[in-house]
């Protein structure tokens, strides 16, 4: 095991490393492609069990027991060993997928779907923290084409898979066809992976644990109902805001007592890893924005079919799979990475302002163009912001530097999903009461997004404002993203370029541990 570990320090990387990628990639796809599956069959599952009224708390307990667990799926790799906390990750995400497929009314669905999400979260954060593990930072970039694909994969065909699988399956399939998949990534985890067993003799941190949980759940539980369950001024919204205020400060004031802390603190004293965190944030932030109103807009706008939405984004997509194997590739060669924040941040700031000047005249054709300077700027982005992370810390603590980067990128889209859904919906319904009068409020009153059958169903003069309303709404979320990724230039210009180890060249003389992952600080 030694050996092998020291073959891949090295770059020596054995067939066994390439067999553990490959099974890293499928757990990666699962996590990913479980919510755009799901997602597809909600009306097939709704019309089965019922429960119209619970419909929303399917996606948002697992999104809220993703993000909970996040961090502590980190932090327990690094105390007790990397395959152990991620072969426990899937297990449990397996046992969440068949019972969820076994539900019988929406209760049950909700909390099978909670257990599935606490599996999700350590997925993602076992998959970054082993390869951080297993390759030097220097030969990391090669693997970034190959994640930002499985990304790419997973927001084309996930609505496809689904209503595939549902219309001639059934919609229990949905969350069947997780088993095979994750029984052949446990299996060559299992057989094939070899890390350093860990024992750490600290117990957990559990009031850290409860504080974190309790602040993040607060935080994800005010984005997702703001402005829509309850008003942004309810009472319900400001008694989550002051919990989750105060369980956050609570536990970062723990945190610099706790023998074992969660999130130990001392990895934000790294500027490049604090900038990291912000760059992953607001990438987050309008990734997720962009994914969510570009397909409503070239549905509502320009006529495009519900059915084929995941194929909508392909411009965006392609572009950032094809700008993250480029950046990947010189990242490897040179060693060099501070370019690309600052060239991702430039891309996006005039790839959303390109598409806040989309209207109702747009063709496919111009918004594919903006959609293809949206993606090459996230390409630069996505996979370097993890890299440069797990760049700025010690081995130890790789775990929770990968959960880390993780949850603030997850944090980032709820944000953003909420902040730019609030702001597209008001303008929407804003624009319909002056293009439609009472007939476009009554419209929208319920919801500023209608599906194809409702559109189709509108008098032709009240589907021309609502035409008018999209392309205002995009308008205003497209330029608050724009304004937002300002931040990510800022951030990426005070970026300092520690060399990467692992490559021909003469590693930084700044470190800390003799592994594989470059750990100099740059302050």
């Amino acid at each position: 095991m030694a050996d092998k570990v020291e073959d891949v320090i090295a770059g020596k990387q054995p067939k066994s490393v390439r067999v553990v990628l490959l099974a890293l990639m499928i757990a990666m796809m699962l996590a990913m492609l479980d919510n755009m599956i799901v997602g597809t069959a909600m009306p097939t599952i709704v019309g089965e069990l019922g429960g119209l009224e619970h419909l929303s708390w399917v996606v948002t307990g697992y999104t809220l027991a993703t993000a909970a667990s996040t961090p502590i799926w980190g932090k327990i790799g690094d105390m007790y060993g990397r395959k152990s906390a991620f072969l426990s990750s899937i297990v449990i995400f397996l046992i969440g997928s068949a019972l969820s497929g076994m539900a019988q009314d929406m209760g049950q669905l909700i909390g099978f779907r909670a257990v599935q999400g606490l599996g999700a979260g350590g997925l993602m954060v076992g998959v970054m923290a082993i390869i951080g593990d297993l390759v030097p930072p220097r030969e990391r970039g090669k693997y970034q084409g190959m994640m930002a694909g499985v990304m790419a994969l997973a927001m084309i065909g996930g609505p496809l898979v689904g209503g595939t699988i549902t219309d001639n399956w059934g919609w229990r399939w949905a969350f069947y066809i997780n088993l095979p998949l994750g029984a052949v990534a446990l299996a060559l985890v299992t057989a094939v992976l070899q890390l350093p067993k860990k024992r750490s003799k600290a117990g957990i941190d559990y009031l850290g644990v409860v504080l974190l949980t309790v602040g993040i759940t607060a935080i994800v539980l005010v984005t997702t109902w703001g402005g829509t369950e309850y008003a942004w001024t309810s009472a319900r919204i400001m008694e989550l805001t002051g919990i989750g205020v105060a369980a956050l400060v609570g536990f970062v004031f723990w945190q610099t007592r706790a023998a074992e802390p969660v999130l130990p603190l001392h990895i934000f004293k790294s500027r490049n890893f604090t900038l990291m965190s912000v760059i992953g944030f607001i990438t987050g932030f309008v990734m997720f924005g962009a994914t969510l109103f570009l397909p409503l807009y070239q549905q509502a706008v320009q006529g495009a079919s519900a059915t084929n939405s995941g194929l909508l984004l392909l411009p965006m997509l392609g572009a950032m799979l094809v700008t993250s194997m480029v950046a990947g590739r010189v990242t490897t060669n040179s060693g060099r990475y501070k370019i690309f924040p600052i060239v991702g941040g430039v891309l996006m700031i005039v790839g959303l302002y390109l598409l806040s000047l989309m209207d109702t005249g747009t063709t496919r054709l111009t918004s594919g163009v903006y959609m293809a300077v949206v993606g090459a700027g996230m390409g630069c982005l996505m996979q370097i912001t993890m890299l440069v992370a797990q760049n700025s810390v010690q081995m130890k603590d790789m775990g929770v530097a990968s959960s880390s980067a993780t949850l603030f990128r997850t944090l980032g889209s709820s944000f953003g999903v909420a902040i730019m859904g609030a702001l597209f919906n008001h303008r929407v319904q804003d624009v319909m009461a002056e293009r439609a009068g009472a007939l476009g409020k009554n419209i929208t009153e319920q919801s500023a997004q209608l599906d194809a059958k409702s559109l189709e169903k509108l008098p032709a003069a009240a589907r021309e404002a609502y035409q008018h309303a999209v392309s205002s709404g995009t308008h205003s979320a497209f330029l608050l993203g724009a304004g937002i990724s300002v931040l990510v230039l800022i951030a990426a210009l005070f970026v300092k370029e520690v060399p990467l180890k692992g490559g021909p060249q003469k590693a930084s003389p700044e470190g800390a541990d003799a592994a594989p992952t470059a750990v100099a600080e740059a302050v």
